[in-house]
């Protein structure tokens, strides 16, 4: 239902305008679906204390968003906050359109009390993504959601379609509001540990997912939490994986399934046992206080209710994980997005042109709590990145600001940008020297995870990579005094985000922005800047184009 928005005519003409652009670079044969989204605070209760939520048109999470490969989407969102807000699209690729990528470092944030008309196209994807909001420490607070997009008419899936089709959002918590988890980080300190774990924005028993005897359901299941990996598993069901952040996968059979922060995965769970109810459990995994809670699987011709404990799971296993994590595999046959099948692409027969070894640290500057990628802290310009890239406004960014090896040198504060070739062929490597499990997410982007293992990668670790039918997904777990090297083709020109997914080690510095670059200015590379854009710090004043 349309908001009933103060300025409405204002509004109508940017739309207006909004959907001009939009057909004028995308063509009108590609279907749109138009969202207006209203973000407000909001009193939420998921671990029975009172919080303050941040809400999308009332609701905590916010509402699914439902699309097919090459739709267009036009998100209309007011901020009704009494702070700037931005939302991203997390495995949303935004291609040759990285202004729209809804991160600090490409887009200008929202003014309270006024409105921005992101417009995204799901160009040649599929699968299961989230949205989150990006800025100060929102994402504590909520206004996170599911992204479905599916499959072209014409084009097969290598499953029946399901009997029913659930978004399963599970992340870690806090009772404390977003507001005082940044304070603390502010003042240089570390986070406590979470309070417990929400299964789609509820505690312990609080969601349930109602399924049919002898019917197969779809689970998208998003880790959309701050910092801690998570086990997924259905009493007395089988999970079987179909689909992995825009990949089908070979069709494995789980107990259980690690999904570690920013991951997406798919499962098809078939209701086939005794009609009665099940425990949904959700656990963390590599912590030495277990954080556990429960949702239920409800049959419809349900007999009885949950009885005993919930089902235990691994916890602190290492090789378990780093095992499962090597079993998940493309699909070769089946097709993606297009109807050519996922391995008509043979990434494995390419040459890299380049290696980039990215290790991650953390330690103190000035007496405060900082995390860093080869020794930089990132730390936010005045103006967006992408925006001082196309106006050309110098002192922003230097590209090179952060080393593509390890440094070994001490931790150091800039606003790091590391310039890459459009079309380059590049092998990056996540090296991670710490106790804890990380995980690295890439905007516009889908990689091949062609290795993992403990220990330190050397180039003889190249002779285990998987050069076949490694998933392609973007977002990847580095297990402790590990590495995980991934395959890249850079062909989406733009300013791109890497960063941690354990959000205060985001907030603190561990990220960067990836400018993959051209000459070229055609269309077919890059589009120009949205004539909706807004503009700020020192792009004040500018320009989009004409209207």
């Amino acid at each position: 239902m349309p908001l009933n928005l103060a300025g409405g005519g204002a509004l109508s003409a940017l739309l207006c305008v909004t959907v001009s652009l939009f057909l004028s670079l995308v063509g009108a044969e590609d279907p749109y679906r138009f969202f207006n989204w209203n973000v407000t605070y909001g009193d939420i209760y998921p671990l029975g204390v009172r919080q303050q939520g941040i809400l999308i048109n009332g609701q905590f999470p916010g509402p699914d968003i439902h699309s097919v490969t090459n739709d267009n989407l036009i998100i209309n969102v007011f901020n009704s906050l009494d702070e700037p807000f931005l939302l991203s699209w997390n495995g949303v690729q935004n291609r040759r359109n990285s202004f729209e990528d809804g991160v600090y470092g490409t887009t200008c944030p929202i003014p309270p009390g006024k409105n921005f008309t992101y417009i995204l196209q799901v160009k040649d994807q599929i699968g299961s993504f989230y949205y989150f909001p990006s800025l100060a420490f929102h994402k504590a607070a909520g206004g996170f959601g599911g992204i479905r997009i599916l499959s072209r008419p014409r084009i097969p899936v290598p499953f029946p379609d399901p009997a029913g089709d659930y978004t399963v959002l599970i992340g870690d918590w806090y009772k404390a509001n977003h507001t005082d988890l940044k304070a603390i980080l502010d003042r240089g300190k570390k986070l406590p540990f979470p309070d417990g774990i929400l299964i789609n924005g509820r505690g312990s028993g609080g969601a349930s997912f109602n399924v049919e005897q002898g019917k197969t359901y779809r689970l998208r299941i998003s880790n959309v939490g701050l910092e801690n990996s998570l086990n997924f598993r259905i009493q007395n069901h089988k999970l079987v994986l179909v689909e992995v952040e825009g990949t089908h996968t070979l069709q494995t059979t789980y107990s259980s399934l690690d999904v570690h922060p920013g991951q997406s995965y798919s499962v098809l769970v078939t209701a086939d046992q005794p009609a009665q109810d099940y425990y949904v459990v959700v656990s963390s995994r590599f912590t030495s206080q277990i954080l556990t809670t429960t949702a239920i699987l409800r049959y419809s011709n349900s007999a009885g209710q949950v009885s005993g404990p919930p089902p235990g799971g691994p916890t602190i296993q290492i090789d378990w994980s780093l095992n499962q994590a090597r079993s998940i595999r493309t699909n070769l046959t089946a097709s993606g997005p297009r109807p050519n099948p996922q391995g008509s692409y043979h990434y494995g027969l390419i040459n890299t042109t380049k290696t980039i070894r990215l290790q991650s640290s953390a330690g103190q500057v000035d007496g405060k709590q900082r995390y860093a990628v080869n020794s930089v802290s990132f730390i936010p310009a005045d103006t967006p990145l992408k925006l001082a890239d196309y106006f050309k406004i110098g002192g922003v960014f230097r590209v090179g600001s952060i080393s593509d090896n390890p440094t070994g040198g001490g931790i150091y504060l800039d606003t790091s940008v590391l310039g890459l070739d459009y079309r380059a062929f590049v092998e990056i490597v996540f090296e991670n020297p710490e106790d804890i499990v990380q995980s690295w997410h890439l905007s516009g982007y889908s990689f091949w995870v062609v290795g993992m293992d403990g220990g330190q990668w050397t180039t003889a670790s190249r002779d285990q990579y998987n050069l076949r039918d490694a998933v392609a997904r973007c977002t990847t777990q580095v297990y402790p005094k590990s590495w995980t090297a991934i395959y890249v083709a850079l062909d989406n020109v733009g300013m791109w985000n890497v960063r941690s997914e354990f959000w205060a080690r985001q907030y603190l510095g561990q990220q960067f922005y990836m400018r993959v670059y051209t000459t070229s200015t055609s269309l077919r590379d890059e589009y120009p800047i949205p004539k909706n854009a807004l503009v700020c710090g020192r792009a004040a004043g500018r320009r989009t184009r004409p209207l």
